[in-house]
């Protein structure tokens, strides 16, 4: 049977073969869940995002959301699905139970939010923004702050946003703008404009509740003077109910090249003096506070850029099988041949084993990187906990770079699968490519993950945790190297990985030279490389349990093909792709400064 949006039976493959799933649901954490309870939550969430959801997508992209008075509608058939998906508390899927969450696995959670963006980003996101608000006051509020919001947040009925960007203010958060003066009864006023927020005003839920960056009055210059404020949309009394409406107001949404659904929003603070906002945590954390929560959204921008290429791989694959194009080639010149469907031709068969090589790659590092940050939380010894959290911090601006640009380049290849047709809206692959390419923008640039990369994580307990990395990735060329066909794909990603260990060092030391801006001008080469190199440990990983199982006797014959064709996916990776990224790593130990070097008036158009 066709698969939409995602391959079901490689996201049971990745969850319980792979990363060892059951045990996972064994700690006291997640006693009220089983494998058979987590097969029926990834079931429905399936179900909802094919049945409900995904036939909102295109409407959603042709309806776009509305502007008006300093309101926002957001497309007609949002409200309904909307509201089922609260009902069926999906939006605290993974929230923990004493922040009024369900608790689930978060490998069960991933799988089905991979569904839920497939469906409809923009819509998925409406319901599940206010987490990461609620999260931060978890974590940094007042009793009386969790009080007032967190549950209201989680359950959905509140939505929750992030207001950070200024239009002097974007990557260099610390030269903000928006000021916060306090007040004799211990709130603040503030004042100014933030750009680009996501959801900041909409018309499905009664409130929105807003952290917002802003520098109390005399406070420094600089992310260091920086402090974080909640601001809601409607003051929340003392016995929950809403009060009168804050001094923050939204003045326009941005006509965007893809999600046009989702609400992106400019907000005003204060224009009539009276925007009351409440001090998070301490006065001059907020940076600190804010990217607790941006791992989190990093994390999620990464996910995106998978749901997006596996729903855009699926069509492609499934409209490979069934559109008849052209005759075999083998059968070129006889005159009776008949057309065959174009999965048969192949450069389509090559295209599509390229798109599924990066899709199996980056749901299993995806779903790796979670699995660390749920070993890192329920972890029994704090050795074993920091080393998970490591592992997670630093993979973080690789999974939110790695998989949104990648997840993008799968789309335009399944574009490609279909043609002229696929250029055109009637299918909606174009919409996956239009709507996926916003996740290698915002949460940090392509730029900014890679310098976060090279300058603070490789560097992470002076390359202890690098090396902990890698040493991750050897034992699973020592298992390759132990199964029957496996020895050269187990040799290739050593090699690649011994390059990658002098590649980053030459770039740390360079680092510490005058040439830093050199080194900075090859740290996206190398996170490129370091993806890749990824890809191949994950898909010889993959390769590794395939060939374990189909040596089982008691392996399915309906499984045959599917374990077959993992080995394949790392094949063709390790012999196609792999090569490519030896040669790049070859350019950044060249370490050209020609991109330093060159004249600002040498890059012509003047």
């Amino acid at each position: 049977m066709a698969q939409d949006l995602a391959d079901r039976r490689d996201i049971d493959f990745v969850i319980w073969e792979q990363m060892g799933g059951e045990e996972l649901i064994k700690f006291d954490l997640y006693k009220d869940f089983n494998r058979k309870t987590c097969d029926m939550i990834i079931t429905e969430a399936r179900k909802i995002a094919i049945k409900e959801m995904l036939p909102t997508l295109q409407e959603g992209d042709t309806q776009e959301v509305r502007f008006s008075n300093g309101e926002v509608k957001v497309p007609d058939s949002f409200h309904r699905v909307h509201k089922l998906l609260l009902e069926g508390e999906w939006a605290s899927l993974q929230v923990p139970t004493k922040m009024h969450g369900q608790g689930a696995p978060p490998l069960v959670a991933c799988a089905a939010t991979e569904y839920f963006m497939g469906g409809n980003w923009a819509l998925m996101s409406y319901a599940t923004m206010g987490n990461g608000t609620a999260e931060m006051i978890q974590q940094y509020g007042t009793q009386e702050q969790k009080d007032k919001y967190i549950e209201k947040l989680v359950s959905g009925e509140w939505g929750g946003t992030m207001l950070l960007t200024e239009s002097g203010a974007g990557s260099d958060v610390g030269a903000l703008e928006t000021s916060a003066v306090q007040n004799d009864d211990g709130t603040y006023t503030l004042s100014g404009n933030k750009i680009f927020i996501t959801n900041g005003e909409h018309d499905l839920c009664d409130n929105i509740i807003h952290p917002v960056l802003a520098r109390i009055e005399g406070d420094p210059s600089g992310s260091k003077g920086i402090s974080i404020f909640i601001v809601p949309k409607y003051m929340v009394n003392d016995d929950g109910t809403l009060g009168e409406r804050n001094d923050i107001v939204c003045t326009g949404t941005e006509e965007k090249h893809g999600i046009h659904a989702s609400a992106t929003c400019s907000m005003a603070l204060g224009t009539k003096g009276k925007c009351v906002g409440f001090l998070l945590g301490e006065e001059r954390k907020g940076m600190r506070i804010m990217f607790h929560m941006m791992n989190g959204a990093r994390m999620a921008t990464g996910l995106q850029g998978l749901s997006y290429a596996s729903a855009a791989y699926m069509l492609a694959v499934n409209y490979a099988r069934t559109r008849i194009q052209g005759r075999d080639l083998m059968d070129t010149f006889s005159a009776d041949a008949v057309s065959v469907p174009i999965i048969k031709h192949p450069d389509v068969r090559r295209n599509l084993l390229w798109m599924k090589s990066y899709v199996d790659g980056m749901r299993s590092f995806f779903y790796y990187t979670a699995r660390c940050r749920t070993l890192s939380h329920i972890a029994t010894s704090d050795e074993d906990r920091e080393y998970y959290l490591d592992m997670y911090d630093l993979l973080t601006p690789l999974i939110k770079d790695y998989l949104a640009v990648h997840g993008h380049e799968v789309c335009i290849q399944a574009m490609q699968v279909y043609g002229g047709a696929g250029y055109c809206k009637d299918f909606p692959v174009e919409q996956y490519a239009r709507d996926c390419k916003i996740a290698s923008i915002y949460e940090g640039t392509s730029g900014i993950q890679a310098m976060d990369l090279l300058g603070r994580k490789l560097a992470m307990k002076k390359g202890a945790v690098f090396v902990t990395f890698l040493n991750e990735i050897q034992k699973t060329v020592k298992e390759a190297r132990g199964i029957n066909g496996l020895e050269a794909l187990a040799d290739n990603l050593d090699e690649a990985v011994k390059r990658l260990e002098e590649i980053a060092t030459h770039l740390g030391k360079t680092v510490m030279t005058p040439q830093i801006k050199v080194a900075f001008a090859h740290s996206l080469p190398f996170l490129e490389a370091m993806g890749d190199v990824i890809m191949a440990w994950m898909l010889v990983w993959r390769a590794s349990v395939a060939s374990q199982k189909l040596d089982n006797a008691k392996t399915k014959k309906s499984d045959i093909a599917y374990y077959n064709g993992q080995i394949k996916t790392a094949e063709f990776f390790i012999s196609t792709v792999l090569p490519g990224t030896m040669g790049r790593m070859s350019a950044i130990a060249n370490t050209c400064p020609a991109a330093i070097e060159i004249d600002d008036e040498g890059f012509g158009g003047i």
